[in-house]
């Protein structure tokens, strides 16, 4: 009989003999129990017969001397006898033995293994899709066949087993509409520690409109109820992994070779490089009409290279003006032995090598037949670049276009890791939902052409014990709320604080062609997912549900190609969101921008889990999304959280890449609506909301200290809008690097005042790069294409080919960028590239208070910062964020300028007559200090506020407001201090203003003066405001006085002076108290002046006409600007010189400078750079390196250089000199007519030899050893031409290299995952 153990142990197979449940010491869980019987005791006739022997000893009398020669005699005798017992007894235990484990190791089960344990018996339940099986107490069954039933439960104690054998010959399929487990019941295929070798499937099959539903679980599922195991084991293989070497498409550096319908009558020729499969020349001879265009042919071919590859094709006709003279030359130089003869209209086709004879030709003849159906003939070939990848040449008599393959990077670009994933989807283990040929029935079918009711996988809350590894999950998920592929439903705590003493986990699972997410984590909390592939999936893939489900761990997990589904609003794309309706208020349509269109891979609804080592691509929306629930949700509902997820710290984000998306890689803001649709807010339940803002403390206690988010080793590239977008605070980004973004990383606060109490930002040791070398390829999600980057090359584009493409992205803040590099920003005639950039259209404050200090800008950044300019996607640049654009160069590593602020050249609030006008960057560079005043009136939409500073009054700055249509508009102008100030309306004042200093110092001070009806009456007060609570302390009134210069001698008092004159009321903002961090607030509270006015004019108060000259002041400078810096910046940039995936392993970074036959006549050196160490040569020849691929950061074993009259002797030399284990760095400089070392640079990596004959420029990097790095590369230029620059980056200290074993590599990830592992 079958016997369950307590919850988080697999169970026992046998029932102890006698009767008692509790396990031995030393039980480990998933064993069967060995059948050893204990030994059989010892009978009494055999005891009581020794005795007796004994006793008759005892019994004899000798004399003294007879007893002495007895003894000696007894002495001898027993030595012998004791060595011939002992040798026969110790031949007779080994035979024994020997036989025992002959016998055990043939016959004995494996403990280990569920399909051995001997109480199973064989079940062949055969093909009877009307049987229900109901596997209970005793029931203890082997399934050894391929099997249909109608259903399986398995329930009190049943056992259900697939067998398997040594070999792994089984095949095993059953079908079945559904398996519930129960109480006691368990499913188990394979083990931890015997994993299953055979094929195990498991195809739920039925129909959505057909059959009835199980309560809880629906159809076409695997259930785990209360008690009930399910263990899943297929064989261990790696999961997924990163390219090591560019697949590109078709297998071609340059495209696909099949060629295009694109030309006339004739004969098109191709010529290929053997070497790198480059074309070379495509021209056009029209043979059939102009014999000298025969004769033009004749000689191309004749000056072409031995060995180059020719593929040639007739279009229309070709043979009416071929002379014999070119016949001759295609024979001997490409052995075509069909071109004798060509008649018209017949179609030819050759793939043939230049010198190679009729053995390397391929060709084809066909007869024409008629106009409209012409023969088709087909040549093609294959061949090998010296790098090893195989590419095919075809030539078409009639053209066929061919549609090529996606691009798969499988380099380190520009300092960024851009490989490409490489997942294994199939398993031993498959469990797929058996799906019809099209979609049917009330299965979204508006949206899906496809069925899309699936399988699904449901574990609810108290199994036993529930862990599935290397299992295969095709077709499963269905398009209806709780049916997923695997569905941890409610579960609570599954690890130790559930009581589970072997934590629950999912590893190496593969989920493809999913129709709904991947793995959903629903009310459970301490599950590990760990090497799990999700990919072409609909809806969230990797989805934590309800926002409450915390301690997880998410491990080398890769999600691709996550789709929009319907089941929740932030499911769906566009046309899903306008047209299902049936969830909101009346007549509401939904925004697909703000309601929807947040699919995202990992759907993460709390900051309390555990990010580590995975990647997300391809996804309509974002990546990785965060956002922060305010209560429970979904089943969840009505839970009291302890803590609400806005405020809870972040759990362990660590080294995650994200590429590929459209909205956004990373994603950390908003929540979703949690009330149902009313007429108060007709959107959906679960649509997306703006609400939530992430600001977390420590304990989730907003009166205690912040505890800062730490993003750790993020990679976003080729992200179409944003690599990563973050709101909220604190929150620090370290160790990552975005490329190829719309915009690489922007940063917005966790709110604006007086909401948000003041938080920071900080990004720092990052990598922004603009346009890199991976020029892309079109199709998925890359929809723009265009010329971009330093060479002005057709590239994929992010928007179109006029959006502004931005580095660092500043909305509000306060943030501070710091430690960090910018390389290739580049603007186009048609758009601006700028490593620091503002949130466009930005209606928002901005501070003064934003950072930037010790950047590092590469030669190829034209424009360091870009404040926008009108036009596309900017607009007309007029929002209020827009104009009050700043930051704080600290140490001048932006300008020039050391502690200088920035803001937009048109910004007269922040001048003084020393700042530098920057025109390129639409920029002002001053000296100063900065404040904020926040303006808020009462009652007053659609009013705008003109600000004027009184030396400058004829450039006043007028603001919209933050929502111009609110009952409390919000003005936040950046004003420089020590001021004066004039503020003014287009409409009637407002009778309750409030000023707040936000970011004012103590002492700090602005003066300004309101614009009254001349017959106003005022009562001004002044408190710090709590934020908390919202309560004012300190209370204190205004007074007035009678002059101007009566304010000013009292400027520390609380007055106020009204010029009834001009219609200004005057007052000082002084701020009283300190402010501390990132608080925009004193430590005492917010001060605030409030002034009521009393007027019954309707007037508009606009002063400006009377309030200057008369209080115009010249422009000064209160704090003088600083000398512009000269020299390099030292300790500017980021210490990182690639940002890999693996940051575990060490890289070499190699950069060759090869200039044309130009640029050496100039002088330009050639350059060879090995970790930032430059070996220059400039005289013509060869410079080779020689690199210990063991040693970090390097150590260079051999520098040669080669002179070009001695150049010969680096034959020898790649022969003898070079020691094995060696990284080989090989570049030429001036042409080198003769480099006879193509076969040498065989065993040092090359697949072939290479043709180097007349070059411009060779650059070689090899390895000498057994082993053939997928790194090893050859580059060469036509004559004349240069390289340019090249950048590798090579891995050090590999295994296979033959490296010495050096102390264990400390591996972070691993670290962490243990420390996440404890932390459960």
């Amino acid at each position: 009989m079958y016997a369950t153990d307590s919850r988080g142990h697999s169970p026992a197979f046998l029932q102890p003999q006698n009767g008692n449940s509790r396990h031995p010491s030393g039980y480990v869980p998933g064993k069967v129990v060995p059948l050893r019987p204990p030994p059989p005791p010892k009978s009494q006739a055999s005891a009581k017969f020794t005795s007796i022997r004994r006793e008759d000893r005892a019994t004899f009398a000798f004399s003294p001397e007879e007893q002495q020669a007895q003894r000696e005699s007894q002495k001898q005798k027993r030595h012998k006898n004791t060595f011939i017992c002992f040798a026969i007894t110790s031949f007779s235990f080994f035979i024994a033995l020997a036989i025992i484990l002959g016998i055990s190791s043939k016959y004995a089960p494996d403990e280990n293994c569920p399909d051995q344990n001997p109480r199973l018996r064989n079940w062949d339940p055969g093909q009877d899709s009307a049987k229900q099986v109901v596997i209970k107490e005793g029931d203890m069954l082997r399934l050894t066949s391929d099997a249909t039933v109608h259903s399986i439960v398995i329930q009190d104690g049943g056992l259900l087993v697939f067998g398997d054998n040594k070999d792994g010959s089984r095949n095993i399929t059953l079908r079945t509409h559904y398996i519930l487990i129960q109480d006691g019941g368990a499913l188990h295929i394979g083990a931890e520690k015997c994993r299953y070798k055979s094929k195990a499937t498991i195809t739920l099959y039925g129909k959505s409109d057909e059959g009835e539903s199980m309560p809880t679980f629906g159809k076409k599922f695997i259930g785990v109820e209360a008690g009930g195991t399910l263990e899943l084991h297929g064989a261990r293989k790696a999961s997924w992994t990163l390219l090591a070497r560019t697949l590109n498409s078709s297998g071609l550096p340059f495209g696909s070779y099949t060629f295009e319908k694109d030309f006339s009558r004739g004969l098109n020729v191709r010529v290929i490089d053997q070497d790198t499969a480059k074309i070379l020349e495509s021209e056009r001879f029209d043979t059939h009409e102009y014999r000298n265009e025969s004769r033009r042919l004749q000689e191309f071919l004749r000056f072409q290279d031995p060995g180059r590859i020719v593929a040639i094709a007739v279009g229309d006709s070709a043979a009416k003006s071929l002379l014999q003279g070119t016949i001759q030359m295609i024979q001997e130089r490409l052995g075509s032995e069909l071109i004798q003869g060509l008649g018209y209209r017949q179609a030819w086709a050759l793939v043939g090598v230049i010198d190679g004879g009729s053995t390397s030709c391929n060709e084809s003849v066909r007869n024409y037949e008629n106009h409209s159906s012409g023969g088709k003939a087909l040549a093609q070939r294959e061949f090998y670049t010296v790098d090893g990848q195989k590419f095919s040449v075809t030539a078409y008599s009639e053209w066929i276009e061919e549609t090529p393959q996606f691009l798969h990077m499988g380099e380190i670009i520009d300092g960024v890791d851009m490989r490409a994933e490489v997942g294994i989807l199939t398993r031993n283990i498959v469990i797929q939902g058996e799906v019809e040929d099209s979609c049917y029935a009330e299965n979204q079918c508006q949206f899906f052409d496809y069925d899309t009711f699936g399988g699904h996988i449901m574990i609810m809350k108290n199994f036993t014990s529930v862990h599935l590894s290397y299992v295969e999950l095709k077709h499963m998920g269905q398009q209806q709320m709780g049916r997923y592929p695997v569905h941890f439903h409610l579960c609570g705590d599954v690890d130790y604080k559930g009581g589970y003493r072997h934590a629950t986990f999912v590893d190496g699972l593969s989920i493809h062609h999913s129709f709904s997410r991947c793995i959903t984590v629903h009310g459970t909390n301490g599950l590990l997912i760990k090497d799990t592939i999700g990919f072409d999936t609909l809806g969230h893939c990797f989805f934590l549900e309800d926002g409450i489900e915390q301690r997880n761990t998410l491990f080398h997990n890769l999600g691709l190609l996550t789709k929009p589904g319907t089941l929740l609003p932030t499911d769906r794309n566009n046309s899903m969101c306008t047209t299902m309706r049936d969830k909101v208020f009346g007549n509401y349509i939904p925004v697909p921008a703000t309601d929807c269109m947040a699919v995202s891979t990992f759907w993460i609804a709390h900051p309390n889990n555990n990010l580590i080592n995975n990647a997300a691509a391809g996804s309509q929306d974002a990546g990785i999304w965060y956002l922060f629930h305010k209560e429970p949700t979904g089943e969840s509902s009505g839970l009291q959280l302890l803590a609400k997820p806005e405020l809870t710290p972040l759990g362990i984000f660590y080294n995650n890449r994200v590429h590929s998306n459209f909205k956004a890689g990373l994603f950390i803001d908003k929540g979703v609506k949690t009330t149902n649709s009313s007429a108060a807010d007709p959107r959906e339940y679960l649509c997306l909301d703006n609400s939530a803002r992430f600001r977390p403390h420590q304990d989730a206690n907003p009166e205690k200290p912040r505890v800062a988010a730490l993003i750790d080793r993020l990679i976003a590239f080729k992200n179409n809008d944003n690599g990563a977008w973050v709101r909220g605070g604190d929150i620090i980004v370290q160790n990552s690097a975005f490329a190829d973004n719309g915009i690489g990383l922007t940063f917005a606060s966790d709110g604006s005042f007086p909401s948000d109490e003041g938080s920071s930002q900080e990004v720092s040791e990052s990598l922004f790069v603009g346009e890199s070398r991976n020029y892309g390829f079109q199709g998925g999600q890359n929809k723009y294409v265009g010329t971009g980057g330093i060479d002005q090359k057709p590239r994929t584009l992010p928007r179109n080919r006029t959006f502004p493409i931005r580095g660092f992205q500043i909305y509000d803040g306060p943030i501070h960028l710091t430690r960090s590099t910018f390389k290739k920003y580049v603007p186009t005639p048609d758009r601006y590239s700028s490593a620091i950039g503002f949130l466009m259209k930005n209606s928002w404050q901005i501070t003064p208070r934003n950072n930037i200090s010790l950047v590092k800008f590469g030669p190829h950044v034209s424009l360091n910062v870009f404040f926008g300019k009108p036009g596309p996607w900017f607009e007309d640049c007029e929002m209020d964020g827009d104009k009050n654009s700043i930051f704080h160069d600290i140490d001048g590593s932006v300008t020039g300028y050391k502690d200088a602020y920035v803001g937009r050249m048109d910004n007269y609030l922040i001048r003084h007559p020393s700042c530098v006008n920057v025109s390129k960057w639409n920029a002002v560079i001053c000296s100063g200090t900065y404040a904020q005043v926040y303006v808020q009136t009462w009652s007053t939409q659609n009013l705008s506020m003109t600000i004027t500073r009184d030396e400058y009054p004829s450039n006043p700055m007028v603001l919209r407001g933050i929502n111009q249509k609110a009952a409390f508009p919000q003005y936040q102008p950046v004003v420089m201090l020590e001021k004066g100030y004039t503020i003014h309306w287009n409409g009637p004042a407002p009778r309750t203003t409030f000023l707040y200093l936000v970011n004012f110092n103590k002492n700090d001070w602005i003066r300004v003066g309101l614009c009254y009806p001349s017959n106003t009456s005022f009562q001004v007060t002044f408190g710090y405001l709590q934020r908390q609570n919202g309560s004012l302390s300190k209370i204190e009134e205004y007074e007035p006085v009678h002059s101007l210069e009566e304010l000013q001698r009292k400027q520390s008092e609380r007055k106020f002076y009204f010029d009834s004159s001009t219609g200004l009321l005057f007052l000082y903002l002084k701020a009283k108290s300190h402010r501390h961090g990132h608080s925009y607030c004193s430590s005492q509270g917010c001060e605030r002046v409030k002034i009521q006015a009393a007027t019954d004019s309707k007037d508009i108060s606009n002063c400006m006409a009377k309030a200057y000259p008369q209080y115009y002041r010249k422009p000064s400078v209160v704090k003088r600007m600083p000398a512009m810096l000269t020299g390099l910046c030292q300790g500017c940039g980021t210490r990182q010189v690639v940002f890999t995936s693996d940051p575990h392993k060490s890289y070499l970074p190699v950069q060759f400078q090869s200039p044309d036959k130009a640029e050496t006549q100039r002088g330009d050196p050639s350059v060879i750079s090995v970790n930032g160490t430059d070996f220059t040569f400039r005289s013509a020849g060869v410079l080779l390196l020689v690199v210990d691929p063991c040693s970090v950061p390097f150590r260079l074993t051999e520098k040669t250089v080669f002179p070009l009259a001695d150049v010969s002797r680096i034959e020898e030399y790649l022969k003898t000199g070079i020691p094995p284990r060696s990284i080989v760095l090989l570049s030429t400089r001036g042409e080198i007519k003769q480099l006879n070392i193509s076969h040498l640079l065989v065993p040092l990596g090359l697949a072939k030899p290479a043709h180097l004959y007349d070059k411009g420029s060779t650059i070689f990097l090899g390895f000498s050893g057994n082993f053939k790095p997928s790194w090893t590369k050859l580059f060469t230029s036509p004559a004349g031409q240069g390289l340019g620059v090249l950048e590798q980056f090579i891995p050090l200290q590999l295994d296979e290299y033959g490296c010495p074993r050096a102390t264990t590599v400390r591996r972070r990830d691993l670290e962490l995952l243990k420390q996440a592992s404890k932390a459960h």
